[in-house]
């Protein structure tokens, strides 16, 4: 189960057809969560390098970043246990989509860069809850376990945005929150962990 504060702060749920794309994708799934950790982690620690002024962005990012390297190494070995091999996949639109619209001015490109985050981490919670009791019992228990960090990820991410705001964050947060919620209801002709609907059954 997810919080009520994370499926207020998202405008939609994951939809039942990408909830049946993932099942009948699996090691896409899995795959492409390994990459969804490593960039977790990289962003984390490219904010640290960035923003060296900032103690608390540091304290709660070097956190971050060692959590999310622990998430990718598990992934790993889940795929190593089941013979999955770690391919090359392209990234999704998601991410990348969000970041086109961050401010690029000084502070307001890591308030936006923080909103983005916490973004990120609350819709990869969601989804957890969503897929967990429809996989087997080892990712069904895995995924469940990973909800309380992704929260917690969630709610660190959206605090710095606020502390390191002159303004109230609000606006942006609704602004990124419909950005969000097209990425995700719409037509995606890609399947990974964060795409949208897949392309054909929104035909």
């Amino acid at each position: 189960m997810i919080s009520d504060e994370i499926k207020n702060f998202l405008a939609c749920e994951t939809p039942d057809a990408w909830l049946d794309e993932a099942l009948r994708n699996q090691d896409t799934l899995l795959i492409d969560h390994a990459n969804c950790e490593k960039k977790a982690a990289a962003t984390a620690m490219s904010l640290l390098y960035r923003y060296s002024e900032h103690t608390e962005l540091l304290r709660k990012m070097s956190q971050l970043a060692r959590e999310e390297l622990l998430h990718f190494e598990q992934v790993v070995n889940l795929m190593a246990a089941r013979d999955i091999a770690y391919v090359h996949l392209g990234p999704s639109r998601y991410a990348g989509s969000l970041r086109e619209h961050l401010r690029k001015d000084g502070k307001n490109l890591l308030v936006d860069t923080l909103i983005v985050g916490a973004f990120v981490e609350a819709r990869s919670c969601e989804r957890f809850a969503r897929i967990a009791p429809l996989l087997d019992p080892v990712l069904t228990k895995f995924y469940r376990s990973l909800l309380r960090s992704e929260s917690r990820h969630y709610e660190d991410y959206l605090a710095l945005a606020a502390l390191y705001s002159d303004e109230d964050i609000s606006p942006h947060v609704q602004r990124f929150r419909e950005i969000e919620r097209d990425l995700i209801q719409s037509p995606d002709p890609q399947f990974r962990f964060h795409s949208g609907v897949p392309a054909a059954d929104a035909a």
